[in-house]
């Protein structure tokens, strides 16, 4: 057998999961989720009046922006059956470096730098994982402390500085009645998209992530793709906490800790496999926009965060037990007379 033909053999079944079934699953999830949020929405109206409007519906896609982005990166991570725990730190990182450099001035050359630090930080846990063999829960949670650590000594325990015009003007500026970040965030969801569901990169993510040896047998370098993900997880979360900075007026040095647990529910919502090698983007930001729904919703109600905790973990449990392809096998069933 000729290694042309093992590659398009890979490949090829990396297409078939998401064109077959897999594309079907992805589908259905979408709709199912994306119609829960609407649901959530209208039926808000009965917790309070104020809720349910249009203002609150802009007020659900401002607030899940963050979640968005974190969750592509996330999601990409997952995609290849690995998993970042670093997130809350690299959230921290992009905050605090973002008012302690950029605040002053120099933001075309500053923010793109605090990035490119961030990216170096997805790409230790991506060395970690792929070169050293360390199980991804422990590199990048052992880059998670490494991160606190740095961030507090750094500070002194009192990030200062002030947020970047920019970031203040995308979270802050609205265009025809509408959060500019809006804008941003229906441009950011469709590259996600393409990225992911279109481009060899993407590919070889599906691939990798379905099954390793042959993606290596299929031509595929593992090591460096399975760090580019991390490299884009880590950059993700960097932005993530310029945009808290430019939201807040400010950095805190617990600023990211509570987007880890939505981040991987986001993802698992939307209908991706927690192994890897299964799941869309699309899915990843319905489930994004549910739960951010969801945290409005508790919000108004009046239930502490602990509580919106306990919700958040018993929606990943029913999301993985709901989500099993025997569930979508009896919805693709076609019913008998």
């Amino acid at each position: 057998m000729s290694v042309s033909e093992p590659k398009g053999a890979a490949f090829q079944a990396s297409a078939d999961l998401r064109r077959g079934g897999g594309m079907s699953r992805e589908t259905t999830n979408a709709i199912i989720v994306f119609g829960l949020s609407i649901l959530l929405i209208l039926g808000s109206r009965f917790v309070s009046p104020a809720l349910g409007s249009w203002s609150q519906v802009l007020t659900v896609l401002m607030l899940a922006s963050f979640l968005i982005v974190l969750s592509f990166g996330q999601g990409l991570v997952i995609l290849v059956g690995g998993l970042d725990l670093s997130i809350p730190a690299v959230i921290t990182l992009g905050g605090v470096l973002a008012t302690g450099w950029a605040g002053g001035g120099g933001e075309w050359y500053v923010l793109p730098a605090i990035l490119a630090i961030c990216g170096l930080v997805g790409a230790f846990n991506g060395f970690g994982v792929t070169v050293l063999k360390i199980p991804p829960f422990i590199m990048t949670m052992a880059t998670s402390i490494i991160l606190a650590s740095a961030a507090l000594g750094y500070t002194s325990g009192t990030p200062r500085g002030a947020s970047p015009a920019a970031m203040t003007a995308l979270m802050k500026t609205t265009w025809i009645g509408i959060p500019v970040v809006v804008y941003f965030v229906v441009l950011f969801v469709l590259a996600g998209w393409l990225l992911q569901s279109r481009t060899v990169f993407g590919r070889k993510l599906y691939a990798i992530g379905a099954n390793d040896q042959a993606a290596r047998v299929a031509g595929v370098a593992i090591g460096p793709v399975t760090t580019q993900a991390y490299v884009v997880s880590a950059i993700c979360a960097g932005f993530v906490g310029m945009m808290l900075v430019g939201y807040a007026n400010g950095a805190t040095l617990r600023m990211g800790d509570n987007y880890l647990l939505p981040s991987i529910a986001a993802v698992v919502i939307g209908g991706s496999s927690i192994l890897g090698g299964r799941g869309s983007f699309i899915g990843t930001v319905g489930g994004a926009v549910l739960l951010t729904t969801l945290g409005t919703v508790i919000a108004a109600i009046g239930l502490e965060q602990g509580w919106r905790t306990v919700i958040e973990g018993g929606i990943i449990v029913a999301a993985l037990f709901f989500m099993r392809e025997e569930f979508f096998a009896r919805l693709r069933r076609p019913k008998r007379n």
